[in-house]
């Protein structure tokens, strides 16, 4: 099923579990998400990156995850990722993305305010999920770089009552990419942010946090938890393998690989996020 990701997250949010975001980069990845999330019936949201969509294009995108989602038996939703620009949120839409991100926590609140606002009021009558970020996650995932500067509680409940978003990203200490050592996450904010908004959060940058970590920030309040660098990872790492057989040329020998060691992967952070048996 190709759906809006909002009422999925509405229902993780209420059942105090997190719906699984991946990023995917081709047809295997999407495949590969999609089987894991129906073979143990987790909804799911499949997320490009803006780089991803320059490599591939939006109606690419749509067509891929449209088509193996409406073969699915479970709720599957495409997300734009980390959109900078209020134009290529609108191309997504047009497109037929189902849940895009604006993404303008670099800039000063009011300017992020006012340009989610636009999107939102763009987005709502196509019935799209709006996702915002404030304060930043650290790292570096595509184009995406920045260092973590902590979402504060008072803002958050202001930026959520002067734009209307759906669904809200905050920062607590987690970055893009793999972590050199374990993070430090502040528990407590979530909390805190949490008991002041009714608006899902959004936990960016999980891909190694310890799964204990995942664990008890979903149990504070996180709704959505996203996962990108460890599926390449294990992508590649898998396809690398496949292609020490220097016999083969067929593509299909060495992006199956890839694909199992994603579904592998996918059902792992399923299970991290207790959506199993959700959808």
């Amino acid at each position: 099923m190709y759906v809006s990701s909002f009422e999925m997250i509405k229902a993780a949010r209420e059942g105090r579990y997190a719906v699984p975001a991946f990023n995917a980069e081709n047809m295997e990845m999407v495949q590969a998400i999609v089987s894991a999330a129906e073979s143990v019936r987790s909804p799911v949201m499949i997320q490009t990156t803006m780089p991803t969509v320059k490599y591939i294009g939006e109606d690419m995108a749509v067509a891929m995850v449209k088509t193996v989602a409406e073969r699915a038996t479970v709720p599957v939703a495409l997300h734009l990722d980390h959109c900078t620009s209020f134009d290529a949120v609108m191309r997504a839409l047009w497109a037929g993305y189902t849940s895009v991100m604006f993404d303008g926590s670099k800039m000063p609140f009011e300017e992020n305010v006012a340009l989610t606002r636009k999107v939102v009021d763009a987005a709502r009558p196509m019935g799209v999920t709006v996702e915002a970020e404030l304060g930043t996650v650290g790292g570096k995932e595509d184009n995406v770089s920045a260092s973590i500067i902590y979402t504060e509680p008072e803002e958050a409940e202001e930026f959520v009552h002067k734009t209307g978003v759906d669904i809200l990203a905050i920062a607590i200490g987690t970055a893009h990419g793999f972590y050199k050592g374990e993070p430090k996450l502040d528990f407590d904010r979530i909390d805190v942010i949490r008991n002041r908004i009714d608006t899902p959060l959004v936990l960016h940058g999980g891909s190694g946090i310890p799964t204990e970590s995942v664990k008890r920030a979903i149990s504070l309040g996180m709704s959505k938890v996203n996962f990108a660098t460890e599926l390449r990872a294990a992508m590649t790492g898998a396809v690398r393998d496949a292609l020490k057989d220097q016999a083969i040329i067929d593509p299909k020998k060495f992006m199956g690989p890839g694909r199992d060691a994603v579904i592998a992967l996918c059902l792992d952070k399923i299970d991290m996020c207790g959506s199993a048996g959700k959808a």
